[in-house]
């Protein structure tokens, strides 16, 4: 039973009454992220995201996790390219504190000079980690390649150079201008009644400004055509001392309000979405050329990718490429069977189902549908969607997707220079 308050100032609180449920999950979102970011404050959404933790008025860092996990909870937060949340879980008794802490934490924080130094050391070491890991640090070398000189291309954690600039004030001036009461949203998922969620987040929520969205740089993703007038494949490599060489695809698709996404995230789960996909098959059953192969859709505003990550020895580099092109040639021209279809379709409601079962991806799913759609999406509109969508919908999705023109690659490891790669694309 799901519903949503909208206070004066803008501020959304929704609930998602689960009495059958011993815990609740609680977030307070805010619809800023790093694709509101200028160049000079790459990262400040991310760095004001743990600056959260580090203190208020009533609480001390220490006094704020142990005020949760004393309770045997979850205190945690993330920041993405357009939203961030932070987010506590602990058994349903708990609700006054978990409300109570998260909102003293957004509301609240001091950003004291020493905590502010000592975080900005932890997040150095936290893009040296990401660096020294080809896994993590592919996806951000995808996104430079997907969205060049655009702040979606920009790594979330900011750089070097950028978190050096981010000083208290700026924390401040950022904080005051993006968490206002029109980008606020409270989700609360568990054993709560709507009334008792009001009760207890209305006070605080009331107090924001209403402010108003923040604004943000229209996606860049159209090339200029290259020679002959034909838009080539925008291609980033990384040379790096390591066993594996990682592969990454990315294809251009369209926003999240389009109405293909549907056939779009099952052309996903086809392609490398569980161990029945076909890459998974070609790649690894039958070829055994690496380990893992998978495929995934990211959704924004007005922009998206359809995104293929593999990693494998270098020497069969060329052979994966060329098979993963050839599969994706396969699917753009052939529809598949119904009953892979069937079976894909199948397979995205039944994650879903699973999912929502549990209170923290129930307080998610309402925080991702308001933020995205402007209201709480209902399951069952997106199964009555997914099983609509046809073979000849999904050969005409993955036509206009995964055209070489929409297309970019990224490579870490003991890889071969984008020229070489280029050549295998042909």
């Amino acid at each position: 039973m799901i519903r949503v308050t909208k206070l004066p100032n803008g501020v959304r609180i929704a609930s998602a009454e689960m009495p059958h449920m011993k815990t609740v999950s609680v977030g307070i979102w805010a619809a800023v992220g790093g694709r509101h970011e200028p160049e000079a404050l790459c990262g400040v959404s991310h760095f004001l995201e743990h600056l959260m933790f580090k203190g208020t008025k009533r609480r001390s860092a220490r006094q704020i996790t142990e005020a949760v996990e004393g309770l045997g909870g979850d205190l945690n937060a993330f920041t993405a390219e357009d939203h961030t949340c932070y987010y506590a879980r602990a058994g349903a008794a708990h609700l006054p504190v978990l409300c109570d802490v998260l909102s003293d934490m957004v509301l609240h924080s001091q950003f004291a000079p020493a905590e502010i130094e000592r975080e900005r050391d932890v997040i150095r070491e936290e893009i040296l980690m990401v660096r020294d890991n080809p896994g993590q640090y592919i996806e951000e070398l995808l996104s430079e390649a997907l969205w060049p000189g655009h702040p979606l291309g920009r790594p979330l954690t900011g750089t070097m150079e950028s978190i050096a600039g981010l000083t208290r004030e700026k924390f401040f001036a950022f904080k005051e201008s993006h968490y206002t009461g029109k980008t606020t949203l409270v989700t609360v998922a568990g054993a709560a009644s709507h009334e008792r969620v009001l009760e207890l987040m209305r006070p605080a929520m009331e107090t924001l400004p209403a402010g108003r969205l923040p604004r943000f740089e229209k996606s860049n993703h159209d090339r200029p055509p290259g020679k002959g007038g034909v838009r080539r494949p925008s291609i980033k490599t990384v040379k790096e001392e390591i066993e594996q060489t990682h592969l990454a695809l990315g294809f251009h698709t369209f926003g999240r309000g389009d109405e293909r996404r549907y056939a779009l995230r099952l052309l996903s789960v086809m392609l490398g979405e569980n161990m029945s996909s076909r890459l998974f098959q070609k790649l690894r059953e039958r070829h055994g050329i690496c380990y893992s192969v998978q495929s995934s859709v990211v959704s924004l505003a007005d922009s998206g990718a359809l995104t293929i990550f593999v990693g494998l020895e270098p020497s069969k580099l060329e052979k994966a490429l060329k098979l993963t092109m050839r599969e994706l040639e396969r699917i753009a021209t052939d529809p598949p069977k119904a009953a892979e279809l069937r079976k894909a379709q199948d397979y995205t409601i039944g994650q879903t189902v699973m999912g929502l079962e549990s209170t923290s991806n129930q307080m998610n799913w309402m925080g991702e549908s308001l933020l995205g759609f402007g209201k709480v999406i209902d399951p069952a509109d997106v199964e009555k969607h997914l099983l609509s969508v046809t073979p000849e919908e999904i050969r005409g999705i993955a036509a206009f997707c995964l055209q070489r023109a929409r297309l970019s690659v990224a490579v870490a490891g003991p890889a071969p220079d984008a020229e070489k790669i280029a050549a295998w694309l042909k």
